[in-house]
């Protein structure tokens, strides 16, 4: 008999129970690695949705990704000083910033993407790449069904792959 003491199966027939729980240990193990680059996970969603969707009002940053506005604020104050991101008066409207991702942020978040993809694979060592894409699939379906931001067109498996492999830089 194991000296590790079991949790009550009650509690491990609870899906919310079992997916908070993978979640936590996701979130604590990128945020660890993601340290090790001066930026969290606020800051790695920032530089996505720049490299995706191309420059943006902090507005639309903070629209896109449900930040508030004050808490993008603190997230520019990491990115801009650690030049992984550049931000500058909107000329069509001087009382709007427009961001960009600069070279270093996109070198920045290959690198994030990388561990990202090193995390999964530790956090999910007991499921073989089959049954991973199969989990990916169906939070990403479960999420957008949540979420409108999650709805988008590209398919499931491709984003599961992106998970996997940096992106290019072309």
């Amino acid at each position: 008999m194991s000296d590790v003491p079991q949790l009550p199966p009650s509690l491990l027939g609870i899906t919310a129970f079992l997916l908070s729980k993978v979640g936590i240990a996701g979130r604590r193990r990128i945020g660890d690695r993601l340290r090790g680059h001066g930026i969290g996970l606020w800051d790695m969603a920032v530089l996505a949705a720049l490299r995706d969707f191309g420059p943006a009002s902090q507005r639309e940053l903070g629209a896109r990704l449900g930040i508030d506005p004050s808490d993008l604020v603190a997230v520019m104050d990491t990115l801009v000083p650690l030049g992984l991101v550049e931000r500058e008066r909107d000329p069509e409207d001087r009382r709007r910033y427009r961001v960009a991702v600069s070279p270093a942020g996109r070198a920045t978040l290959e690198a994030a993407l990388r561990e990202a993809g090193e995390v999964r694979d530790d956090l999910l060592a007991a499921l073989d790449e089959d049954e991973r894409a199969t989990l990916h699939t169906l939070l990403r379906k479960a999420y957008a069904g949540l979420e409108p931001r999650a709805r988008i067109e590209t398919p499931p498996a491709a984003v599961a792959k992106r998970d996997q492999a940096p992106v290019s830089q072309t």
